[in-house]
């Protein structure tokens, strides 16, 4: 390797805006060996990497980084692996800007190694593969463990306590796994067959996957801990919509995010009438948050046909939370940024179908709690615009079927399950993680939490199963 420090990282080939803004396939398209191989080379392989300190699951990323770099492709998977069970949907998903690069030390002087572009890169080969290297698996305890929900946090914790030696079953609701992978992140960005790949690998490690099983409705959370099982996880999301509570928003044509996304994405609308979900196809579509759901609704509007997409975003671009790769993405597509403006109102015709909507212009005043400044409306700033599509995309909330059925598990005035810092909840031998408990936050930080509660669930398990008095989880 050169003695040079290499500042400049290998750029992500993709499809060009013209020709991906009308298709679904995959917008970034993977280095070659020969980009991964010039990417990894830039790796200073220090001493103590920082990099690993932003990540939530605790890849081992200068180990996979260093096998990749000296063509052991079969350890670069393993190490990779220890850690992470999703790398193919992480490696295309996770925020890595903002966690492992930002720890990077390269990135003081120029730019951080693409961690995540290199994750993908070893995932993908591995997917290639007839043979796939195993990983260890412990020997069984014959304790048996019931994960609610496929999404990220219920496949981490179902993969982890697999490879403790726990015998465990996935009940999912949906008559697909993989949760918000399937039916909220589009195809253009994180492809269903990686989904069912990754899936297909938790299952290897010996875990059932119990389709169209409703907990909280067919089964109770008490009746499994009776029953078969030793210890729970509830991985169950956060999958009811947010509104605006706005005039107008029970009209035809104007949709939650939840709903559309999931037509679009696990429904298949996309590609009606060969799957026989209809989907609204508006000319001029309005979309109204700024996170990576707002830009998944509008970035799927532009490709099913309409003439006009707008993100309509009360603040300004500085604050969106969306990452800066998805929002620039979504620019290059030709979706319109309307910042500063909030909706009022919306108006339908005779037939009750969205025609317009009335929007009011916003400034910036203070910081909120979250850090970003407060937006508050001009006067008089009031005006009409047309539409005949309104996504509104302002956040999720959970599901309350589980919380309202097992009055054990306390609940924070949003709705979340309380927990502790192991993840546990008020109701012995149950686990929680991921957007139950956080309201809505990313795919990694969802696994994140669910390894926590798996490293904590296998040591009460095989401490005998009984939570000690100063052991208890928080009342709230």
């Amino acid at each position: 390797m050169s003695s040079k420090i290499n500042l400049n990282r290998v750029e992500m080939p993709k499809q060009s805006p013209e020709k991906r803004k009308s298709n679904f396939s995959e917008v970034a398209l993977g280095y070659s060996t020969d980009q991964a191989a010039d990417e990894a080379g830039r790796c200073l392989q220090c001493k103590k990497p920082k990099c690993m300190e932003g990540c939530p699951v605790g890849v081992l990323i200068p180990d996979f980084i260093c096998a990749l770099r000296e063509g052991d492709m079969q350890g670069a998977t393993i190490a990779l692996k220890k850690k992470n069970s999703l790398p193919g949907i992480c490696g295309r998903v996770c925020p890595q800007e903002v966690q492992c690069e930002s720890k990077c030390i390269l990135a003081k002087k120029g730019a951080p190694i693409a961690i995540g572009r290199l994750e993908r890169y070893v995932a993908d080969w591995e997917l290639s593969q007839s043979k796939k290297p195993e990983c260890e698996v412990a020997k069984a305890t014959g304790k048996r463990v019931a994960v609610v929900g496929s999404g990220p946090a219920g496949l981490t914790v179902a993969a982890d306590m697999a490879k403790f030696g726990h015998k465990v079953t996935i009940f999912e609701a949906l008559h697909d796994g993989g949760g918000v992978l399937v039916y909220g992140i589009p195809e253009f960005r994180l492809p269903k067959s990686i989904v069912r790949a990754e899936i297909d690998y938790v299952k290897s490690l010996g875990v059932d996957l119990e389709l169209d099983s409703v907990v909280g409705r067919q089964v109770q959370v008490e009746g499994l801990l009776k029953g078969d099982y030793d210890a729970i996880f509830l991985g169950i999301g956060a999958g009811a919509p947010r509104f605006l509570n706005v005039p107008g928003e029970n009209l035809s044509g104007v949709y939650s995010a939840n709903e559309y996304l999931t037509r679009v994405n696990l429904m298949k609308a996309y590609k009606f009438p060969e799957y026989d979900t209809p989907i609204k196809k508006g000319r001029k579509v309005a979309v109204v948050g700024g996170g990576n759901v707002a830009m998944d609704a509008a970035r799927s509007a532009m490709r099913l046909g309409a003439d006009e997409v707008h993100v309509i975003y009360r603040r300004s671009r500085e604050e969106m939370p969306a990452r800066l790769e998805e929002v620039e993405n979504a620019m290059e597509e030709d979706v319109i940024f309307d910042f500063l403006t909030n909706p009022t109102r919306f108006l339908g015709d005779e037939r009750g179908m969205v025609k317009a909507m009335e929007v009011v212009q916003m400034e910036l005043g203070e910081p909120d709690a979250s850090g970003r400044r407060s937006p508050r409306v001009k006067k008089g700033s009031e005006h009409i615009v047309d539409v005949d599509t309104v996504v509104i995309a302002v956040g999720t909330v959970p599901n309350p079927l589980i919380a309202s059925s097992t009055p054990q598990l306390k609940t924070t005035k949003w709705g979340t399950l309380v927990v502790d810092s192991r993840g546990r909840t008020t109701m012995q031998g149950v686990w929680a993680g991921g957007d139950i408990t956080s309201g809505g936050a990313t795919v990694i930080s969802a696994m994140g939490e669910g390894k926590i509660a798996a490293a904590d669930m296998d040591g009460w398990l095989m401490k005998g199963g009984k939570w000690e008095a100063e052991e208890k989880a928080p009342s709230c």
